[in-house]
């Protein structure tokens, strides 16, 4: 998608901090960090969201989106202590970007209830 922010950046138009790349995935680290180690993992094509990862693709999609993002965080060190893996789909659940993306986070304590 032309006008996309995180296509922009696979596409290498914009610059990230990034930890991880597939061929159909991107781990970064976000800019606006919640935890000491705060990376966001999304798909290489475009998806808005991840109601919006359908059908048996769309699983595929998903599976492989949590593996990669997964893989990212013991590269990082999280095994250890553990991490959080977080997605938001609409504006109230906080999506800022609508292409489908996953927030790893980790590094302290969590808490619950999120937000």
């Amino acid at each position: 998608m032309a006008d996309c922010l995180f296509c922009k950046i696979v596409a290498g138009e914009i610059p990230a901090r990034i930890v991880k790349r597939s061929e159909d995935a991107l781990a970064f680290r976000d800019i606006d960090a919640k935890a000491p180690v705060h990376l966001l993992v999304i798909p290489a094509r475009h998806v808005a969201a991840v109601r919006d990862a359908t059908g048996a693709d769309g699983e595929r999609l998903l599976g492989s989106l949590l593996a990669f993002a997964a893989a990212a965080a013991s590269e990082q060190g999280l095994d250890g202590e553990g991490y959080r893996i977080v997605t938001n789909t609409g504006r109230n659940a906080g999506q800022s970007v609508d292409h489908l993306h996953l927030h790893v986070l980790g590094g302290r304590k969590m808490t619950w209830p999120p937000g």
